[in-house]
């Protein structure tokens, strides 16, 4: 599906880079299909050296030469890079956006341009291991669409919803959960140092209880109400702790940090259409 097609990107920060390191490693695409549009020259020179890509400052010969353009920018510089590459991007490329609260309507506006992926991805696709919701406009072809998931396959795993409302709540579940996470992880290693662990087993019985927790979860496929219940005698430890996280109202304050990012997210769009 990309063989023919060179993949152009504007901005290569940490996710950007990890979207060319996917598509290469998994072989869709030949380094010289892939060119990045970068300010700062040493980072230029580190994408070149180590990917063997085309590299240049120019974003309006980058969204000229363009089958799949990337938008990996900072929500607030992309009022300023819509107006410079406007008149370059081809009507028939595609434009796939990983920018968070950016919405397509603002995008169609600012681009002039109606075939548009927006997708929000997550910090472990920097690894391959991330999760990625993505919508797309009616102006996707069949054929678009099967590119942009192959290209957001190489983060991870991806999910297409039809209704673009549901990237909001993707950015406050997944978008913003592994910061759940580690905030969870770094809550039981200081209970295991405040107990007598030391910090560095502490992070290993962590890390590892939650790495086989998963692999639990996914290998049974069964509800996490049911796994818990494996796991909690009457009367006994994991019994005694739940009382405690419950009674401290565990989920509750889960569930309205959830919905204040989720409420975040929805502002900082509406901040981004104004701007």
């Amino acid at each position: 599906m990309l063989k023919n097609s060179t993949i152009s990107f504007i901005g290569a920060g940490n996710m950007g880079e990890a979207m060319i390191k996917g598509i290469l490693v998994k072989g869709l695409v030949q380094p010289e299909q892939v060119i990045a549009s970068e300010p700062r020259e040493e980072r230029r020179d580190f994408l070149h050296e180590t990917y063997g890509i085309r590299v240049t400052d120019n974003n309006r010969a980058v969204a000229n030469e363009a089958d799949i353009l990337v938008l990996s920018i900072k929500p607030q510089v992309l009022p300023k890079v819509m107006d410079e590459i406007r008149i370059d991007v081809e009507p028939s490329a595609l434009v796939l956006s990983i920018i968070a609260g950016a919405r397509i309507s603002m995008m169609m506006a600012g681009l002039h341009h109606g075939a548009i992926v927006r997708s929000m991805p997550n910090t472990p696709g920097q690894f391959g291991v991330g999760m990625t919701v993505w919508t797309s406009t009616p102006h996707v072809t069949d054929e678009q669409r099967l590119q942009a998931q192959q290209i957001l396959q190489a983060l991870g795993r991806e999910i297409w919803m039809e209704d673009e409302s549901y990237l909001d709540m993707a950015t406050a579940l997944s978008g913003t959960g592994p910061a759940y996470v580690f905030l969870f992880i770094e809550a039981l290693v200081d209970a295991g140092v405040h107990m007598g662990f030391s910090r560095h087993v502490a992070e290993e019985l962590v890390l590892q209880t939650i790495e086989g927790s998963l692999t639990v979860a996914r290998d049974m496929n069964r509800h996490p109400a049911t796994l818990r219940n494996m796991v909690t005698s009457p009367g006994g430890t994991s019994a005694a702790a739940i009382y405690e996280l419950e009674k401290g109202g565990f989920r509750t304050i889960l569930s309205k940090a959830v919905f204040a990012a989720y409420r975040r997210s929805v502002e900082l769009g509406e901040a981004t259409e104004v701007k």
